[in-house]
């Protein structure tokens, strides 16, 4: 039977004793080493991808059990290492989504975190990372533009967790009753019709219903159409019902649409004076675009840091528009994507910290945390009683990139996006881009000529729309069983587009190149460009067959 000198070896020491530190050591040095081994810069994934047979995981089932005597740790650690063979790993041939490479810096900053294993329930439990996620909320208020004596922030699950968050706060604001009696029947929520699930999944867990979350147009440029919104609004409560709460993306996922704040709030103030409505509740799902806020105090006249004029360009209009995020009450940064840290590192942050009031836990529901901490530090207003310190990673991440590093690696981004964007033009004669430069570049191609701006003038019929659908598609299929090679995403629902012959619109089909690492430079354009090319000369050609 193992004896507990046996079973303390296996935890890290102690008494800080050099000779359990060197065995953690080394156990890590084999992981970084296999792992490295199985890195090929011609592949996407990680070794040789396992036989994904149909009852592969019914395999795994049958075959996964718990050893009666643990495993010596060399074992243990070969068994991770199969877990790693066949995974993608994010170098210059994954283009396909915001799955980060995350820098050492933040890699060091989640080990920490593990180490410490603290509660950030309260900082008591968890003192580095209460202290670590004060110091990233007061420097990332800071530059969006918040007050960092008066605003509030907090490690969460991701985007979808602050929206969660935000919109709780919201219903709670305007119904401090709502916790105890449950939400009224006639509250509503907007937001973009191509914004983030999160809200539909917040919906229902707040119990506000989907069916109560209005769904708005958008513009060309992929951003919330404001006249659609005030009218929707303005719907709402003449049925008597009352808005509380709006999202405001700020990045959508496939095509980097941001909306404007400053309309938004605008409108919501407009609407909040002639109806006598309580405040409305702004929320800036910012989970793809909030760490462009780095360019908000950045002197596009001097350049310091030599950017081209095209790619200058753009990310003036990103300071234009992001500018404003102050106006949202709330936001989100989520380093775990355009941040470059693991998953989940997300940090909620909240214009006014005396909104907390109305989620937070009465101190006798509480009466293992209560207010014993080292300051007036508590999380008790936080759906997860059991917290990550995972603002631990984002510190790591912020101190070891500062400002112009973020700023270099974002400028990166876009310069690349429009290298692929001008090849892709040049050499397919059916490919329209469909959306406007940004990190992510969305393409649709054609059978023959493009048609991309009769699409949306709704000039093409359901039949003609759904066919050109089905051409991406099926290309996306045969690109996709490639994917080991480079990865390109796709998506289903790039936008909305009238049709001739119906009243409903219809989703566009579209393809996605993500510029999301260090190592996507301008050099591997070709090679994206050359891997398109190969595989739509077979698709043409299986089409030709058939």
């Amino acid at each position: 039977m193992t004896n507990m000198n046996q079973l303390q070896q296996l935890f890290p020491s102690a008494d800080g004793n050099e000779e359990q530190r060197k065995k953690i050591l080394e156990y890590i040095n084999t992981i970084f080493t296999k792992i490295d081994e199985l890195k090929d810069p011609s592949k996407l994934t990680l070794g040789e991808m396992p036989n994904y047979t149909k009852d592969y995981y019914n395999r795994v089932i049958k075959e996964a059990n718990v050893p009666k005597k643990g495993l010596p740790m060399e074992v243990t650690i070969t068994e991770l290492i199969d877990l790693a063979k066949g995974h993608r790993f994010v170098n210059s041939n994954y283009v396909a989504n915001v799955s980060p490479l995350p820098n050492i810096a933040s890699i060091l900053g989640n080990l920490v975190m593990v180490l410490l294993n603290g509660n950030a329930l309260w900082d008591v439990e968890g003192s580095g990372a209460a202290k670590a996620e004060v110091m990233v909320t007061s420097m990332l208020s800071k530059m969006v533009g918040y007050d960092e004596n008066t605003s509030a922030g907090y490690a969460t699950w991701g985007g979808q967790g602050a929206v969660f968050h935000s919109l709780r706060i919201a219903i709670s604001r305007q119904f401090p009753e709502s916790n105890k009696e449950g939400v009224p029947k006639n509250i509503f929520c907007f937001c973009s019709e191509l914004s983030h699930y999160s809200l539909y999944k917040a919906a229902e867990a707040t119990g506000i219903g989907v069916n109560n979350m209005i769904r708005v147009k958008v513009n060309d440029d992929h951003s919330m159409n404001l006249e659609d919104l005030k009218l929707k609004m303005e719907q709402v409560i003449s049925e008597g019902g009352i808005p509380v709460y709006v999202l405001a993306t700020m990045g959508t996922t496939d095509t980097f649409g941001i909306d404007d704040i400053e309309g938004i709030n605008a409108i919501t103030s407009e609407l909040e004076q002639k109806y006598n409505l309580k405040p409305i509740y702004i929320h800036a799902d910012s989970a793809m675009g909030a760490m462009y806020t780095f360019f908000n105090e950045y002197d596009f006249v001097k350049n310091p840091l030599k950017f081209e004029d095209r790619v200058s360009l753009v990310l003036k209009r990103y300071q234009q528009k992001l500018k404003s995020i102050h106006l949202a009450d709330s936001m989100v940064f989520d380093f775990h994507k355009m941040g470059q840290t693991p998953y989940i590192s997300s940090l909620f942050l909240l214009k006014n910290r005396e909104d907390l009031r109305f989620v937070d836990l009465d101190a006798s529901e509480t009466p293992y945390v209560g207010n014993r901490g080292y300051g007036s530090y508590h999380t008790s207003y936080t759906l997860e009683c059991s917290r990550m310190g995972s603002a631990i990673t984002i510190y790591a991440s912020l101190l070891s990139m500062g400002i112009e590093g973020y700023q270099s690696l974002l400028a990166n981004y876009i310069r690349v996006n429009i290298a692929f964007r001008e090849s892709l033009l040049r050499e397919f004669a059916n490919v329209a881009v469909t959306n406007e430069i940004a990190p992510v570049t969305t393409f649709r191609f054609y059978p023959n000529e493009v048609l991309w701006k009769e699409e949306l003038g709704g000039k093409l019929t359901k039949d003609e729309v759904v066919a050109i659908n089905e051409y991406n598609s099926g290309f996306a299929e045969l690109i996709g069983a490639d994917r080991d090679r480079i990865y390109f995403g796709n998506t289903s629902k790039q936008r909305l587009i009238p049709v001739r012959d119906k009243t409903k619109r219809l989703p566009v089909y579209a393809h996605k190149f993500f510029s999301i690492s260090p190592y996507t430079t301008m050099e591997e354009v070709d090679k994206y460009i050359t891997f398109l090319k190969e595989h739509m000369n077979i698709y043409q050609k299986s089409l030709f067959l058939v």
